[in-house]
């Protein structure tokens, strides 16, 4: 009977997840005429402007996941290894922007980037440096700078956890047999942590991969899935388009999650 006590979450799962993932699906499938049919996913999977799309939210996720762990990584390793008595105060730092939301966030960097913002003011009024104030907003570079922002305290808390658990005395040993620094990271250290890699990249690369306040405030033309599915539903209307483009979008999560769990699972072996 200890099947019931399980009972309850999987009951929620089932009429708050699987269902509308189910309705969805098959909102898509209905035509106008309500006959099934693959049109929407024909579209989808053949149209260029539609793949174009598609490959540049892969891309963007891939990206901004790149950068997460060139930046997460050495702040992990400062974490568990260097900080000693400041790492009470490392960990803060890093969970305090989650517990601020994205909007506000976003806005921040509105805030610093704007024509007349205080890096335009310091250039411009303070240094002398410019003439005009520059256009920095409203660009891709801006937008994936804020995805990296709110999404490498993932990275980090991710790699750190994996770190805590790499005993040190496999690197002093390497060490006593002759490998330098750089070598017995790379050898031991680095290896052993794939783990907690493979577990930010796919925190990262989920959240990435739906992301869709920040682009819409700082997109500066990046054209991607959930920003085409917004407009699906807010200004064309068509409820089975965007559930098409839905399940387009869960199926390319799912695809690059069960690629990064076999490569991990591959390097940890």
């Amino acid at each position: 009977m200890s099947w019931l006590l399980a009972l309850p979450a999987a009951l929620f799962l089932f009429v708050f997840f699987v269902l509308p993932l189910l309705d969805n699906g098959m909102r898509s499938l209905v035509g106008g005429d309500g006959q099934l049919t693959l049109t929407r996913y024909s579209a989808l999977l053949t149209d260029s402007f539609y793949l174009r799309v598609t490959a540049e939210t892969i891309l963007l996720s891939a990206g901004v996941t790149a950068i997460c762990i060139v930046i997460g990584y050495p702040v992990a390793y400062v974490l568990v290894r260097k900080s000693g008595r400041w790492a009470g105060l490392i960990i803060f730092l890093l969970i305090a922007p989650l517990l601020t939301s994205i909007i506000m966030r976003t806005f921040g960097w509105q805030v610093l980037f704007a024509r007349r913002g205080l890096v335009n003011n310091l250039l411009l009024d303070q240094l002398g440096l410019i003439e005009a104030p520059l256009r920095l907003t409203n660009s891709p570079g801006i937008a994936i700078a804020a995805l990296v922002h709110v999404l490498v305290p993932y990275m980090v808390l991710s790699i750190a956890t994996v770190l805590q658990s790499v005993d040190r005395r496999l690197e002093e040993s390497a060490k006593i047999l002759g490998a330098g620094r750089f070598r017995a990271f790379r050898e031991i250290t680095l290896p052993l942590s794939v783990d907690g890699i493979g577990t930010g990249a796919i925190l990262v690369f989920m959240i990435a991969n739906g992301s869709f306040v920040t682009l819409v405030l700082l997109g500066g033309g990046l054209q991607t899935l959930p920003l085409l599915i917004y407009q699906q539903f807010n200004t064309t209307r068509d409820f089975g388009m965007a559930s098409a483009m839905s399940t387009l979008l869960l199926v390319v999560a799912l695809s690059c999650l069960f690629l990064q769990l076999r490569l991990v699972r591959r390097r940890g072996a």
